[in-house]
């Protein structure tokens, strides 16, 4: 199974993502390829696939990628499809931690994932959380919280949305409403 989560910056997706991966041996999160150069402590295959342009030209031209994007411009990142249906067949769920236009793709490219979008309590609570990591200027700020408002109103398209209010409790409600539906899908497809 595909799980697809999304939602603005700050929410809390990759702590959530860390709980979910700590409490099932049978999760795994998706390793994203990437046209930039590795950073010194970076191993290919772990934190990313690193491939040159070319490469990734040939991935999207031959329907390899399950979504991408271009990141400030610069470099452009995206979801193989190759590993993640190898993980599938192992009997892996495969979480992919996504953006918005992320998450449209794989729409199309994999409509039968999983799609739960991650929201603040607030807009202002998210905004408290962002300026409280102190990693953005105030201009980089500003362009997150514009995202996030965009964000937030296609809350609607995802399957399920989860309010991070506590993160235990909501970690524990994403991991719950996985497993029903994973539950669901081995019923309705007698794998089992």
């Amino acid at each position: 199974m595909i799980v697809v989560l999304a939602g603005p910056a700050g929410v809390g997706k990759g702590s959530i993502v860390s709980g979910l991966l700590s409490s099932r041996s049978d999760f795994v999160l998706s390793v994203s390829a990437t046209t930039r150069e590795p950073r010194e402590s970076e191993t290919d295959g772990v934190q990313y696939y690193f491939v040159s342009e070319e490469q990734f030209d040939r991935m999207i031209e031959d329907r390899q990628m399950l979504e991408w994007a271009w990141v400030f411009g610069l470099n452009r990142y995206g979801t193989p499809k190759k590993p993640v249906d190898k993980l599938q067949a192992a009997g892996k769920t495969v979480i992919l931690e996504i953006d918005l236009d992320g998450a449209r793709q794989i729409r199309k490219t994999a409509p039968d994932a999983v799609q739960i979008f991650i929201a603040p309590p607030s807009f202002d609570e998210l905004e408290q959380r962002l300026r409280g990591r102190g990693t953005e200027t105030e201009e980089q700020l500003s362009a997150r919280l514009e995202t996030a408002k965009e964000e937030l109103r296609s809350q609607n398209e995802f399957d399920q949305v989860f309010i991070n209010d506590e993160l235990d409790k909501t970690t524990q409600e994403v991991l719950d409403y996985i497993l029903r539906r994973k539950e669901e899908n081995e019923r309705s497809t007698g794998n089992r």
